[in-house]
């Protein structure tokens, strides 16, 4: 196919394509759905060869947030029977980053529902990326605490933040759609905010949430255009209690393509399978590791995820390997420009393209929520059998996927990990 063949030779030299070319990709054939998985693998191994990135979430503060998100378990007005806690103490987040650097995580996320951090919220974080780096002094750390203010991006990396989230999620022209509360342009702000202190900008979107392919197009040469070093592709979990908790959009083959077209705008970047890897790609998801570089281990803010064993397991199965702690993650022309970028407290977007990463929070995850206000709740939820039981009860019918066919087995709210008296399953 000569659109293949073009993105090829484009994403091997570091090129990106037209427009146009991604719009094609969205638009290919199931027929055609192995050559697609198949050029944007060669791109891959051309700039991270077989390795797979583990990055790891501890939920700081979950639930009750003053945001309107439609996308996100954790907004304003939802009925998901989430966890809800405040703030976790620093050495109960540190033991949690434990876990996932114990199954293998180089990167550990942490991330806080809010609109934005206030002083004390970046002490508190300071404390515990401190816990954290004492534990471990080579993991990085990527934070997520949603819109910053002035200095605070600058705050947190002399406290040796390395990479800071805060996804686009879809395009400009959609936001209002989503989200009332806050604005495309506040987002993009952050990002330019967190690449000006010289953090490594991690921002990527969610795909089904009744998009157009011309808003994924969208948003994907958006995020190219800022510079974000990480692109984190999550698939919207429709949590019951949420504005869009019927929309189930996509197909395995749907987020295999939408996977590839972002690959080939981001030949040389490291693109992230976030949140709804399990929900929506299912056993179609060690296709997804030929074309990104980067998954979550184990659970994710609200969710539940695949088992850390599997995921470890799903890794090795497939041929590839966890990328290690003394392994640069970008190709060195791009680790260059985002440590120019880092010197010098610029952003460093001039290529097109950028370096470094964390993401389904949305970003780190579906992120699920953006606003700052204290919740009045328990630091140690009770975990009872019932809240077990009524996990499995989540999801809905993936009528447009799957021929009416019930998926209430596949989203499953978290009960384990931070937060918790239970272990997680990293």
């Amino acid at each position: 196919m000569d659109l293949l063949d073009t993105l090829t030779a484009k994403g091997l030299r570091g090129e990106v394509p037209t427009r146009e070319e991604a719009l094609a990709v969205l638009a290919t054939t199931d027929d055609e759905l192995l050559d697609v998985v198949a050029a944007a693998g060669k791109v891959r191994r051309r700039w991270f060869g077989r390795r797979v990135k583990l990055n790891y979430l501890v939920n700081l503060k979950s639930g009750l947030c003053p945001e309107d998100c439609n996308y996100c378990s954790q907004r304003l007005g939802s009925k998901a029977e989430i966890l809800k806690y405040t703030w976790l103490k620093s050495d109960q987040a540190a033991e949690a980053a434990r876990a996932g650097v114990a199954g293998g995580a180089k990167r550990v996320c942490l991330v806080a529902s809010g609109r934005g951090p206030t002083d004390r919220d970046i002490d508190r974080v300071t404390d515990t990326m401190a816990a954290i780096k004492d534990a471990d002094p080579e993991v990085e750390i990527c934070v997520c605490l949603g819109l910053l203010s002035d200095n605070q991006a600058e705050r947190l990396k002399a406290a040796g933040a390395d990479a800071y989230n805060h996804n686009l999620n879809t395009s400009e022209s959609t936001y209002g759609d989503i989200t009332t509360t806050h604005t495309y342009a506040d987002r993009v702000d952050t990002v330019q905010k967190a690449h000006g202190a010289g953090l490594s900008a991690c921002s990527g979107l969610i795909a089904g949430m009744g998009e157009t392919d011309e808003d994924l197009v969208d948003v994907v040469f958006a995020l190219r255009e800022l510079g974000s070093d990480s692109v984190p592709v999550n698939f919207l979990i429709p949590f019951e209690g949420t504005p869009l908790a019927k929309e189930w959009n996509l197909t395995p083959q749907r987020c295999l393509r939408i996977l590839a077209m972002v690959r080939f705008v981001n030949p040389d970047t490291e693109v992230r399978i976030a949140g709804g890897r399990e929900v929506h790609l299912r056993s179609m998801q060690p296709l997804g590791l030929h074309i990104a570089n980067s998954i979550f281990l184990g659970d994710y803010l609200t969710s539940e995820g695949q088992a850390g064993q599997a995921d470890l397991d799903m890794i090795k199965d497939a041929g590839f390997e966890v990328e290690g702690a003394g392994e640069a993650t970008l190709p060195r022309h791009r680790a260059d420009i985002a440590a120019a970028a880092s010197a010098c407290g610029t952003a460093a977007s001039s290529c097109g393209t950028a370096a470094s990463a964390c993401g389904s929070g949305g970003g780190c995850g579906p992120c699920g929520g953006h606003a700052h206000e204290e919740a009045a709740v328990s630091e140690e939820p009770a975990v009872s059998a019932d809240a077990s039981d009524s996990a499995d009860s989540f999801g809905s019918a993936d009528s447009a996927a799957s021929a009416g066919e019930l998926r209430s087995d596949l989203v499953k709210v978290r009960l384990r990990g931070a937060g918790t008296e239970l272990a997680p399953n990293a």
